[in-house]
């Protein structure tokens, strides 16, 4: 797990624009959409400014955003011939999986971080507690293992890299939507309440919030269903795995 980490960080070492580019999106996210809504004030979010609020939920979109196409790479992998000799290892399939999942996580950490000074450059009110500070990365590292894991899902089912990425792209934004994200869940209506209570992201929103910006969050439960949906997506991962290179 630790070697396919370090494998990821060497790929992001070696190629840094990567991380510019994919900030783009969350960056315009929050310089226009959080920054216009914030001053015409549509979206009633009490005393916290609706920049303040937007922010986790940006966090939490660019980590899915990262994870949700890792069934591609691992079909790169797999036609590279690269899969079929890691499966020939003494390595637990589990472990393999979970390696990919934690490699999600590294990614979605280091993007998380350009995130969060972006945020504070706008006048977000950040937790300056690092303690909170590591939690919400260790609760983006649990997000981004649990969709890239989902990915992974995806891939051994269809078996192909443009089924991958066109059902990829279309869960994306679903899930985005049907979280608290963008607003909170007593605006949703009753049937988009009840997506959002079995949807991931919206645990992983509510816990980030509740960590960086200090508002009620049920902290307990989100990281109980962050773990467990990481556990039951690792599990169904790694008996599909080796359907990938039949």
């Amino acid at each position: 797990m630790w070697a396919l980490c370090l494998v990821e960080l060497q790929k992001v070492r070696h190629d840094r624009t990567e991380l510019l580019t994919r900030a783009i999106q969350p960056a315009l996210w929050l310089l226009v959409f959080g920054v216009t809504f914030t001053r015409i004030h549509a979206i009633p979010t009490g005393d916290l400014p609706y920049l303040d609020y937007l922010a986790p939920g940006i966090l939490a979109q660019s980590a899915l955003f990262i994870a949700i196409f890792y069934g591609i790479q691992i079909i790169w992998e797999r036609d590279a011939g690269v899969l079929a000799k890691l499966l020939v290892t003494p390595a637990p399939r589990v472990a393999l999986v979970t390696g990919k999942a934690f490699a999600a996580g590294v990614r979605a950490v280091i993007q998380g971080v350009v995130i969060l000074l972006l945020s504070a450059v706008l006048g977000v009110s950040l937790t300056a507690n690092p303690l909170r500070i590591g939690a919400a990365f260790v609760v983006l590292v649990l997000g981004a293992g649990f969709f890239s894991c989902l990915s992974i899902v995806i891939a051994g089912l269809v078996l192909s890299r443009e089924r991958v990425m066109g059902i990829g792209q279309a869960l994306t934004m679903p899930l985005f939507f049907a979280s608290n994200a963008l607003y909170p869940v007593a605006l949703m209506p009753a049937w988009l309440q009840a997506v959002n209570r079995v949807n991931p992201l919206g645990y992983e929103v509510d816990a980030l919030r509740g960590l960086l910006l200090g508002t009620p969050a049920h902290l307990g439960l989100d990281v109980a269903v962050l773990v467990v949906a990481l556990a039951v997506g690792v599990t169904v991962a790694a008996a599909l795995l080796p359907r990938l290179t039949r």
